[in-house]
């Protein structure tokens, strides 16, 4: 429960009908009564107070309830079945989906479909979820008594205590009443947004319990942005024989001929695996006028530049790369003193980061 509180913790409670102004609430001084914006403004008031009272009750019996609930859910060997019809069946979808991607295995089944051949896919070691305001949705009447058969636990969110859902479940999750933001108090509104608040609470506190961790989240986020920005440098440096190379005793023009071959506008000067310093095409510029094919390689590389740790984040490697008085796009990645790679812009903003 004090993991769900903390949560929830940006609301103000003081008791279960309170209602405490938020902090960054609009100012509603100069809004024109009757406009959009005071209609809108008026609608998030109405929202927060049911946030607000949800709070509250999980600072009660309902955080009991949602303890017992966390508690049946780690202790399953399967997996949480989401159900719901109508905007209840909106929220538990998305509820299904932040469980999975959380370290929590979960599927949504439409309770029609699930009357239709999808209680197939319940096993008993699954816990089935379902969400009705009322309790009395009739669509999940087939749902409910195939859990009571086969005796897998159901876990119930409604407003309705006594409701035939609320009586039939192993854990009950009973929501305070509230008024919805629709101004005939018939859209479901607040009560979505409670539903949705609550089943997110219960993820991150499962989330904590299991000791989940960003190299968790990695593995299941692999795509998109939030796959960008956990992937490590390991995953995206050059390895091996793509790592531009010079060793001890050569010349500018294996240096010359490395940095042309490589095509990342720079070498490395390597002796025994060790990184010695770096030239960029930046510091061939500076020398271009200084007799540069005479010089030797140690004169005019850089030594002991910028790197990066192959299990560094490529996300903080491109920050490194913006980062100081003059942005770099090239990183020797060295494990220790030892050079394993090297990272380039490009390879980046090819992985989705910028």
């Amino acid at each position: 429960m004090a993991e769900v509180l903390r949560i929830m913790g940006g609301l103000n409670v003081v008791g279960s009908s309170a209602w405490v102004e938020p902090a960054m609430a609009a100012p509603q001084q100069g809004v024109a009564p009757g406009s959009t914006q005071a209609s809108a403004l008026r609608a998030l008031e109405v929202e927060l107070r049911g946030l607000t009272t949800l709070r509250a009750a999980v600072a009660g019996d309902l955080g009991q309830a949602v303890a017992k609930a966390v508690d049946l859910i780690l202790e399953a060997r399967g997996r949480v079945i989401v159900t719901g019809i109508g905007k209840s069946g909106h929220i538990g979808r998305k509820l299904a989906a932040t469980f999975a991607s959380t370290g929590t295995a979960s599927m949504f089944i439409h309770p029609t479909e699930a009357s239709h051949g999808d209680l197939g896919m319940v096993t008993r070691d699954d816990i089935v979820f379902a969400l009705s305001w009322s309790g009395e949705t009739v669509e999940l009447r087939d749902i409910v008594h195939y859990a009571g058969r086969y005796r897998i636990p159901l876990l119930a969110m409604t407003a309705a205590p006594s409701s035939a859902l609320a009586r039939a479940a192993t854990v009950a999750l009973v929501m305070p009443k509230t008024d919805e933001a629709c101004p005939h108090n018939l859209a479901p509104t607040t009560s979505t947004l409670m539903q949705l608040a609550l089943g997110d609470a219960i993820a991150i506190a499962l989330l904590e319990r299991r000791g989940f961790t960003p190299s968790h989240f990695r593995q299941f986020h692999p795509g998109g942005k939030l796959g960008a920005a956990l992937l490590k440098v390991s995953s995206v440096m050059r390895a091996g024989d793509r790592i531009p190379i010079v060793l001890p005793g050569a010349d500018m023009k294996d240096v010359l001929m490395t940095m042309s071959s490589g095509r990342l506008g720079c070498a490395l000067i390597v002796e025994a695996d060790r990184l010695q310093g770096i030239i960029t095409d930046g510091d061939l510029r500076r020398h271009i006028d200084n007799d540069l094919l005479r010089r030797q390689p140690r004169e005019i590389m850089t030594p002991a530049p910028r790197s990066v740790h192959p299990d560094m984040l490529a996300s903080a490697a491109l920050d490194l790369m913006n980062g100081g008085s003059r942005p770099i796009s090239v990183l020797p990645v060295l494990d220790g003193d030892q050079i394993v790679g090297i990272l380039h812009m490009h390879d980046l903003v090819a992985a989705g980061l910028s």
